[in-house]
C-alpha cells in the first residue's frame, strides 16, 4: 500500500510537469558514484517516458581536476570558478566532450532512451565571453554565455535526450571552459524550462555551511540576493544561476542532493521534495 500511495501521490505531479521541459545540471557525486550514475540515468529516462522533456547539462569538474594533476598543471579556483588558461581549456575540453559527455549518453541509451550528446561548439549552441570571477580577479578563460541558440536544442529534444558539455566559443573562435552551474541556468532561460534543478554534494543551500541544520528549504530572489555575498564556493554560481533562471521566466529552481538515491524524482513527484527550491520574489 505504501508503493501505491507514493504513485498517487506522484499522479498530480506528472500531470502537472507532462509537456514540460525540465533542465538538469547534472555533477558531483551523481556522476561520480558508479550505482548513482545507474540510478540517475533510470530517473532521467522515466521523466522521458512519463511526458516530461528532460535536458542534461553536465561539467565534470573532479575528472578535469584528475587529468590536470596527472599533466603536473595547477588547478586553482577563485569564488568557485576554475581558474582557465588555453591548455587548461583543452584539458576540459577533451574530458568534457571526449569522455564525460559520451558516458552519460551511452548509459542513457542503454536505459531505454536515445540520447544525443551537445557542446557549446555543436551547432553554434553557445556563444560566449570572457569573463572575470565575482571579485573582479582574472581568471583566464572563463566564458560567461552571451547567446544560447534553443533550435538546435528543440529540433534534437523532439526525438532524444539532449546532453550538453559546459564548453562555448566567442565571435572568433576562442575556446572558453564554462562553469556548468552558469550553463545549466543559461539553457533553462533560453528554452523557457519549467523547472532547473542543480544535483550537488550538499543538502541544499546552507546559511552556515558547516551546520547541516541550518537548510534553506525555500526561498525568493529577493532573499538569495540579500545573503549572496555571503555564500562562499561553488553554492554561490548555483545560486546565482537560479535567481538569472527565475528572472528569465523559469518558474522554481531547486538545489539538490545527489548523493541521495532518486533525488530528482523525490524533488518533483512528493510532496515534500527535497533541496532548497528558489522561487520568484514574493
Amino acid at each position: 500500500m505504501r508503493d501505491v500511495e507514493t504513485l498517487l501521490e506522484a499522479l498530480p505531479y506528472i500531470r502537472e510537469f507532462h509537456g514540460r521541459t525540465v533542465v538538469i545540471k547534472y555533477g558531483g557525486a551523481a556522476m561520480n558514484d558508479p550505482a548513482l550514475r545507474e540510478e540517475f540515468a533510470r530517473d532521467v529516462v522515466l521523466l522521458k517516458y512519463v511526458g516530461l522533456d528532460p535536458i542534461i547539462v553536465h561539467g565534470g569538474g573532479p575528472e578535469i581536476t584528475s587529468y590536470m594533476e596527472k599533466l603536473d598543471m595547477p588547478v586553482e579556483f577563485v569564488g568557485g570558478l576554475r581558474v582557465s588558461d588555453a591548455q587548461t581549456v583543452e584539458v576540459a575540453k577533451m574530458v568534457l566532450v571526449g569522455k564525460v559527455n559520451k558516458d552519460i549518453v551511452s548509459r542513457l541509451n542503454r536505459h531505454g532512451q536515445p540520447a544525443v550528446g551537445l557542446s557549446g561548439d555543436d551547432g553554434q549552441l553557445f556563444r560566449a565571453s570572457r569573463m572575470s570571477a565575482p571579485g573582479g580577479e582574472d581568471i583566464g578563460f572563463v566564458g560567461r554565455i552571451e547567446r544560447v541558440d534553443v533550435d538546435v536544442i528543440r529540433h534534437i529534444a523532439r526525438d532524444y535526450i539532449p546532453v550538453i558539455a559546459s564548453v562555448a566559443a566567442d565571435r572568433d573562435g576562442n575556446s572558453y571552459n564554462v562553469n556548468a552551474d552558469e550553463a545549466a541556468g543559461a539553457v533553462a532561460r533560453a528554452i523557457g524550462a519549467y523547472k532547473l534543478i542543480f544535483l550537488t554534494d550538499v543538502a541544499g543551500w546552507l546559511r552556515d555551511k558547516d551546520d547541516p541544520d541550518s537548510l534553506v528549504s525555500e526561498a525568493g530572489t529577493d532573499e538569495v540576493a540579500r545573503h549572496i555575498d555571503e555564500v562562499m564556493g561553488g553554492m554561490r554560481p548555483k545560486l546565482q544561476a537560479c535567481c538569472d533562471a527565475i528572472h528569465g521566466g523559469v518558474s522554481s529552481a531547486h538545489i539538490v542532493d545527489g548523493r541521495v538515491p532518486h533525488s530528482v524524482l523525490l524533488e518533483l513527484f512528493t510532496d515534500a521534495g527535497v533541496g532548497t527550491k528558489i522561487r520568484p520574489a514574493a
